[in-house]
């Protein structure tokens, strides 16, 4: 088959691109000198390691001397580079870890990987589409990509500092905006989970660059001059199969309702399991619940008291116990319908979701479903939250949650790094999802006022631990 001459230009363009990166990225390596990067790339470093958990398998596309992938403790670690001088030095030093000379647009790697890192490459590609698509085959469902890339507000500053000598010597760039990643990711069949600015301050100036960089460029406007772009991505969403269902319903003192969920409660996906946690109640809730289990054999039922205290505590009881591949918490108080948890489980069936949060401030209120101080505290710790995670949250202490058994085992295992001290769960729930980069997503539901008994909540105490908590989030996010 002849090429047209458009064809034969096209791929001579393409490959005088990639000759002069290989010429110009082995004389990099191959010389290094002093630049004002240093604290910079250190800094890139930390962030990967807070998005990447240890222990993972983990490709990097454009790894140079490899130690952002080493930094990373990956169980399989891959690094891709067109520098054959860049590899020889990364085999060097991380003889432990796999490293493949090839170009990005066509990479000789195979199997899946859970986290595959771009950083500061997409600038440098001749087609960042086709190595977007190319990267592909290499995911599976829960893969997340990482891009980092220079904001285009730092062009000329950039332009200055290698003019002087001060920075890494660059060949012309892509210079993209947020705007256009997201539609390149878009087309490569990827959806982006969350992006932000990072780095207002590049420079490893003692107290005030973690001070801008770690507190005042979290906040506007500080928050859009960071030099690097950050995206976090997964392939775009499809259906799961058919998988067993649990819903935890923590109950104490709620025998007034039980009844009416365990008529309410739908059968969802492959079967459902209703998991009730009684938690000490002085009614008779826990002789209601093991009533209502023999009297309906056709459904799965578990009764199990709970040890600890807390609504928390119940959650983890039931979790722990719990055979579904999907996970849902309903509240006990029915203020939130059990028939809204098939909205839940479509969002998580389909893919469109991983971690799914019941929002109850779209809708109208019922008449005496909320207190005015509890309202006010609701949409105060749904902005803080969003704040601090930079992604929008409509609703942080709604009851009803939804996730899948494997991400909520995967955030158990990281629990520590937030805290373990609220008395909800919600919290521990939303920032331990939030730090596994689950694709986030608000349910609506409308909110009922209680039919039984009185509610658990002290709204005073209870809010001051999560204001605690929520600061004890922020110090965390900050340090990291």
């Amino acid at each position: 088959m002849l090429l047209s001459d458009t064809e034969t230009g096209t791929q001579r363009l393409r490959a005088d691109h990639r000759r002069t990166r290989v010429q110009h990225w082995d004389h990099v390596a191959a010389k290094p000198r002093w630049t004002l990067g240093g604290y910079y790339h250190r800094q890139l470093q930390a962030l990967h390691g807070f998005l990447v958990p240890p222990d993972m398998a983990v490709l990097e596309v454009g790894c140079g001397a490899g130690d952002l992938l080493a930094a990373l403790k990956p169980r399989r670690g891959v690094g891709l580079d067109v520098s054959a001088v860049a590899l020889d030095q990364a085999r060097s030093r991380h003889p432990h870890l796999e490293f493949i000379q090839a170009d990005a647009h066509d990479p000789q790697v195979t199997g899946t990987f859970d986290y595959i890192v771009l950083s500061d490459l997409v600038d440098d590609l001749w087609n960042v589409e086709t190595v977007l698509r190319r990267l592909q085959p290499l995911c599976h469902p829960g893969t997340r990509l990482i891009i980092t890339c220079f904001n285009r507000l730092w062009q000329l500053p950039l332009a200055c500092a290698r003019g002087l000598g001060l920075a890494r010597p660059m060949l012309a760039q892509n210079w993209l905006s947020a705007g256009d990643v997201r539609n390149l990711l878009y087309l490569s069949g990827f959806e982006v989970v969350r992006d932000w600015r990072e780095m207002p301050l590049p420079l490893g100036i003692p107290l005030l660059a973690p001070l801008v960089n770690r507190v005042l460029g979290r906040w506007w406007p500080l928050r859009g001059l960071g030099i690097a772009q950050v995206f976090v991505a997964r392939p775009q969403a499809t259906p799961r199969p058919p998988q067993r269902v649990s819903v935890i319903v923590p109950a104490r003192n709620e025998a007034g309702t039980i009844r009416d969920i365990v008529a309410r409660v739908p059968e969802m996906g492959a079967g459902t399991e209703l998991i009730f946690v009684e938690g000490g109640s002085s009614d008779n809730t826990a002789e209601e619940i093991a009533r209502c289990i023999a009297e309906h054999p056709e459904r799965s039922m578990k009764l199990l008291r709970q040890s600890g205290r807390g609504k928390a505590d119940a959650v983890r009881c039931g979790f722990a116990a719990a055979t579904g591949d999907l996970l849902m918490i309903l509240d006990a108080d029915m203020a939130v319908a059990p028939e809204d948890l098939a909205s839940f489980h479509e969002a998580l069936s389909s893919g469109r979701g991983e971690y799914v949060n019941g929002v109850r401030l779209v809708y109208p209120l019922a008449p005496s479903a909320m207190r005015f101080f509890n309202l006010l505290g609701n949409k105060f710790f749904a902005a803080v939250l969003s704040m601090i995670l930079g992604q929008r949250l409509g609703d942080t202490l709604c009851g009803t949650k939804a996730l899948a058994r494997a991400d909520y085992l995967r955030l158990e295992a990281g629990r520590a790094f937030f805290g373990d001290f609220d008395p909800f769960g919600d919290f521990d729930l939303i920032l331990g999802a939030a730090k596994l980069n689950l694709r986030m997503v608000d349910v609506p539901v409308r909110y009922h006022a209680r039919v039984y008994g009185e509610t658990n909540i002290q709204r005073w105490r209870h809010g001051l631990i999560l204001l605690r908590m929520a600061w004890f989030a922020a110090r965390r996010l900050a340090m990291r």
